[in-house]
């Protein structure tokens, strides 16, 4: 039976299709491509929730139930999601961070979710036990895989599989409105923010996903974002898990990426815009193709027209590379097709009108406000702006998540109280056009103010990103001289490093002093490669770039 819990639709999967692949991790390093060698590491979907079942039985006789927040540190592969839907069955609470946020934040997170269970690999419980993470609420632990240095005062995954191998799982009727996790931003503004999810959250996301990009039972997701990739089996969809860092999608092997999705005949597939250029370039140079995929989806930043083109030529001519637009307080919000992208808006990012992201989801409800960086208690209808005016983004619907977990002030920044529910300020700026659809114009922190107007980060960028030498650029406001003057950040494009700078420069003035929005930017420095994001590679860290500038201008 599908209640409001995700972890439902599973044993219904299992039910309907019980030998359908439900996670394979890919298999790589043999010539032959058997169906034995391909699916040597590979759940069905009746083994999936077998092995959940019998870990949520276990882990509620180690002490961990409905509403213990636990933290869940293990590698993409089989224990990952047989953990992952074991929690979700349980009801307990998923408190689930990237390694890649760095340790200093790492620790700051997970004190401040209050975690009372730690799950995790060898390398996570001895970083835990050395940094002493969540010290003073952590009194359940679960080692995954090696014990090696920990002795045997860790209780381990096979240790809980035993104690309940023989019990019955018994479902209960989730509340909808409970907690189902704390899912963690991923602070390319500043410090990680734990967002509090809701079954209904969830419940909204699946049913969203599926309608936007009519995903059919039976196909095939490549799954090169973990927690995008959980709602795969949900979905009725076979996970691929490929052999890659997680951690580092823009420095992904192509060759294996493409192998993947062409062994396993996968039908859709995740890819951050790092990891679709670097993929893309690789592929049209050795000209290959992904036949067999349906659809492309991409977020985490914009993605550039010229990797969007490039990829394309990957695929049959019928499918689109979509690129949905949200956070991870609310996705998806709007989505947009490479068709329309590249037949239609990229000639308008180029002119500085920002990046179209698509029309709203179904079910959501999208406003643009006039800005402002105060808290907005309540909602009035003066707040709204016309269309073409850049304004910050706010949503309301289903899918958006209503607080952030022990940050009171952050929510209270960025919740909108309304009579029957509440907006979600994105953080975003952008503007709605005649049509309805969205056009992103940058963070709302990242804006430049100086003393005669106020610049918005994507608009600038798209003309100077014209410049076939260029890869990406980006805006920062630095102080010089008492004052904030506009800089553009160029990365070049690693086939361009050896160019004649100074020509480069008077190149890029020239594009610029055609547009009001850019003629005023007098400074130009070249960076040998921008700060990124850990989760997705491909949101440019502004601020620590606007802190490099300031040391380029003294």
């Amino acid at each position: 039976m599908i209640t409001a819990n995700i972890a439902s639709h599973l044993p219904v999967m299992a039910q309907q299709q019980p030998d359908t692949h439900a996670v394979v991790v890919q298999s790589t390093g043999t010539r032959e491509k058997s169906e034995s060698t391909l699916y040597k590491n590979s759940y069905t979907y009746k083994e999936l929730d077998e092995v959940s079942n019998v870990i949520a039985n276990g882990l509620k006789i180690h002490g961990i139930s409905k509403g213990t927040r636990t933290v869940l540190m293990v590698k993409p592969g089989l224990d990952f999601f047989a953990l992952v839907f074991a929690l979700f069955k349980l009801e307990a609470v998923l408190v689930a961070v990237d390694p890649g946020m760095g340790i200093k934040n790492l620790g700051k997170c997970l004190t401040e979710a209050e975690p009372e269970a730690f799950i995790g690999i060898r390398s996570a419980h001895l970083a835990r036990l050395t940094l002493g993470w969540a010290k003073k609420t952590i009194s359940k632990t679960v080692l995954v895989g090696n014990n090696l240095l920990l002795g045997s005062f860790i209780t381990s995954l096979e240790q809980i599989k035993a104690s309940a191998k023989d019990k019955h799982f018994q479902d209960t009727k989730t509340v909808a409105a409970n907690m189902a996790a704390i899912l963690f931003t991923s602070g390319s503004t500043g410090i990680p923010k734990g967002v509090v999810y809701t079954h209904a959250n969830f419940t909204a996301q699946h049913e969203a996903l599926k309608k936007l990009y009519d995903i059919q039972l039976g196909e095939i997701d490549l799954a090169t974002f973990p927690l995008f990739a959980l709602f795969a089996p949900a979905l009725g969809m076979t996970s691929v898990i490929p052999k890659m860092d997680f951690t580092r999608p823009g420095h992904v092997n192509p060759k294996t990426i493409i192998t993947a999705v062409n062994d396993y005949k996968c039908t859709t597939m995740f890819g951050s815009p790092a990891l679709l250029n670097r993929v893309g370039k690789w592929g049209e140079a050795n000209a290959s193709k992904l036949r067999t995929l349906k659809r492309v989806l991409s977020a985490g930043a914009p993605v550039a027209p010229s990797v969007l083109k490039r990829f394309k030529s990957l695929l049959n001519d019928d499918v689109q590379i979509f690129t949905p637009y949200g956070a991870t307080e609310s996705l998806p919000v709007s989505s947009v097709g490479s068709d329309v992208i590249l037949n239609e808006t990229a000639i308008a990012t180029v002119e500085g009108k920002g990046v179209c992201v698509g029309s709203p989801v179904p079910n959501l409800d999208i406003r643009i406000i006039k800005i402002t960086d105060e808290a907005i208690s309540t909602w009035k209808d003066d707040l709204e702006l016309p269309a073409y005016k850049i304004g910050e983004i706010c949503v309301r619907g289903p899918q958006v998540t209503q607080s952030y977990f022990n940050r009171d002030n952050a929510t209270r920044l960025a919740k909108i109280q309304t009579d029957n529910g509440f907006y979600h300020r994105m953080g975003d700026v952008g503007y709605s056009d005649d049509n309805g659809r969205i056009w992103f114009c940058g963070r709302k922190s990242q804006r430049v103010i100086t003393e005669n107007e106020t610049l918005f980060t994507i608009c600038c960028e798209g003309i100077f990103n014209k410049h076939a030498s260029v890869f990406r650029t980006a805006l920062v406001g630095a102080r010089h001289e008492d004052k904030i003057i506009p800089v553009i950040c160029v990365e070049l494009e690693p086939e361009n490093k050896i160019v004649d700078k100074n020509k480069l420069t008077e190149e890029l003035f020239e594009l610029a002093s055609h547009h009001s929005l850019t003629k005023n930017i007098k400074h130009i420095l070249f960076h040998s490669g921008f700060p990124v994001d850990i989760r997705h590679n491909a949101k440019i860290g502004r601020e620590k770039l606007a802190i490099w500038a300031e040391g380029k201008l003294v």
